[in-house]
Protein backbone atom coordinates (compact mmCIF):
# COMPACT_ATOMS: atom_id res chain seq x y z
CA UNK A 1 0.00 0.00 0.00
CA UNK A 2 2.97 2.60 0.59
CA UNK A 3 4.13 2.33 -2.15
CA UNK A 4 1.23 2.80 -4.46
CA UNK A 5 0.65 5.53 -2.20
CA UNK A 6 4.17 7.21 -2.69
CA UNK A 7 3.66 6.31 -6.70
CA UNK A 8 -0.06 8.33 -6.55
CA UNK A 9 0.62 11.19 -4.41
CA UNK A 10 4.33 11.18 -4.95
CA UNK A 11 7.06 11.83 -2.17
CA UNK A 12 5.77 11.91 1.41
CA UNK A 13 7.46 12.37 5.01
CA UNK A 14 6.95 9.09 6.71
CA UNK A 15 4.73 11.44 8.82
CA UNK A 16 2.70 12.08 5.68
CA UNK A 17 2.78 8.21 4.33
CA UNK A 18 1.48 7.21 7.89
CA UNK A 19 -1.08 9.40 8.47
CA UNK A 20 -2.41 8.12 4.65
CA UNK A 21 -1.77 5.16 5.47
CA UNK A 22 -3.96 5.14 8.79
CA UNK A 23 -0.38 3.45 10.36
CA UNK A 24 1.68 4.60 13.21
CA UNK A 25 4.60 6.00 12.33
CA UNK A 26 6.98 3.74 14.07
CA UNK A 27 5.57 1.16 11.62
CA UNK A 28 5.89 3.39 8.76
CA UNK A 29 9.41 4.08 9.70
CA UNK A 30 10.71 0.55 9.81
CA UNK A 31 8.42 -0.20 6.64
CA UNK A 32 10.81 2.23 5.09
CA UNK A 33 13.80 0.96 6.34
CA UNK A 34 13.65 -2.22 4.81
CA UNK A 35 11.92 -0.91 1.70
CA UNK A 36 15.28 1.43 1.67
CA UNK A 37 16.91 -2.02 2.15
CA UNK A 38 15.44 -3.47 -0.82
CA UNK A 39 15.98 -0.69 -2.72
CA UNK A 40 12.45 0.43 -3.54
CA UNK A 41 12.49 3.58 -1.98
CA UNK A 42 15.53 6.37 -1.44
CA UNK A 43 15.33 8.98 1.62
CA UNK A 44 16.37 12.28 1.93
CA UNK A 45 16.30 14.93 4.91
CA UNK A 46 12.94 16.53 4.86
CA UNK A 47 11.94 20.26 5.14
CA UNK A 48 13.08 20.20 8.89
CA UNK A 49 16.00 18.51 10.39
CA UNK A 50 13.60 15.56 11.92
CA UNK A 51 12.33 14.62 9.01
CA UNK A 52 12.34 12.27 6.18
CA UNK A 53 11.40 13.05 2.50
CA UNK A 54 10.27 8.87 0.99
CA UNK A 55 10.46 8.72 -2.55
CA UNK A 56 10.45 5.81 -5.22
CA UNK A 57 13.20 4.12 -6.71
CA UNK A 58 13.05 2.82 -10.10
CA UNK A 59 13.46 -0.64 -8.91
CA UNK A 60 9.60 0.40 -7.38
CA UNK A 61 8.26 2.27 -10.38
CA UNK A 62 9.18 -0.98 -12.79
CA UNK A 63 6.94 -2.78 -10.49
CA UNK A 64 4.11 -0.06 -9.55
CA UNK A 65 1.64 -1.59 -12.50
CA UNK A 66 2.39 -5.09 -10.81
CA UNK A 67 2.01 -3.98 -7.20
CA UNK A 68 -1.19 -2.10 -8.18
CA UNK A 69 -2.84 -5.14 -9.70
CA UNK A 70 -2.35 -6.94 -7.08
CA UNK A 71 -4.05 -4.61 -5.06
CA UNK A 72 -7.09 -4.46 -7.28
CA UNK A 73 -7.30 -7.83 -7.50
CA UNK A 74 -7.13 -8.13 -3.16
CA UNK A 75 -10.35 -5.56 -3.26
CA UNK A 76 -11.85 -7.52 -5.40
CA UNK A 77 -11.21 -11.06 -3.59
CA UNK A 78 -12.48 -9.00 0.07
CA UNK A 79 -16.04 -7.63 -1.83
CA UNK A 80 -16.37 -11.20 -3.35
CA UNK A 81 -15.97 -12.85 0.03
CA UNK A 82 -17.97 -9.80 2.12
CA UNK A 83 -21.22 -10.78 -0.58
CA UNK A 84 -20.45 -14.71 0.19
CA UNK A 85 -20.57 -14.03 3.97
CA UNK A 86 -23.47 -12.51 6.29
CA UNK A 87 -20.46 -10.80 8.53
CA UNK A 88 -18.33 -8.26 6.93
CA UNK A 89 -14.66 -9.19 6.36
CA UNK A 90 -13.69 -5.96 7.73
CA UNK A 91 -15.69 -6.25 10.95
CA UNK A 92 -14.13 -9.69 11.31
CA UNK A 93 -10.82 -8.07 11.55
CA UNK A 94 -11.90 -5.06 13.90
CA UNK A 95 -13.55 -7.38 16.40
CA UNK A 96 -10.52 -9.96 16.37
CA UNK A 97 -8.18 -7.01 16.59
CA UNK A 98 -10.43 -5.44 20.08
CA UNK A 99 -10.51 -9.44 21.55
CA UNK A 100 -6.93 -9.49 21.34
CA UNK A 101 -6.39 -6.03 23.24
CA UNK A 102 -8.46 -7.39 25.66
CA UNK A 103 -6.15 -10.64 25.84
CA UNK A 104 -3.11 -11.65 23.63
CA UNK A 105 -3.18 -14.49 21.05
CA UNK A 106 0.17 -15.63 22.59
CA UNK A 107 -1.34 -14.81 26.49
CA UNK A 108 -4.65 -17.40 25.23
CA UNK A 109 -1.55 -20.08 24.53
CA UNK A 110 -0.17 -19.55 27.35
CA UNK A 111 -3.35 -20.04 29.62
CA UNK A 112 -3.88 -22.85 27.74
CA UNK A 113 -0.96 -24.92 27.89
CA UNK A 114 -0.81 -23.57 31.94
CA UNK A 115 -3.67 -26.07 32.32
CA UNK A 116 -2.47 -28.70 30.38
CA UNK A 117 -0.76 -31.40 32.49
CA UNK A 118 1.68 -32.89 28.96
CA UNK A 119 3.05 -29.48 28.72
CA UNK A 120 3.92 -29.17 32.76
Amino acid sequence: MELIRLHVRGPMTITELADSVQRTHSAISQKVAAMRTAGLVETTAGADARSKLVTLTAKATAIIDRLMAEWRATEAAVAELDAEIPYPLAQVVRDLEEALRRKSFHDRIAEKLAQDTAWR
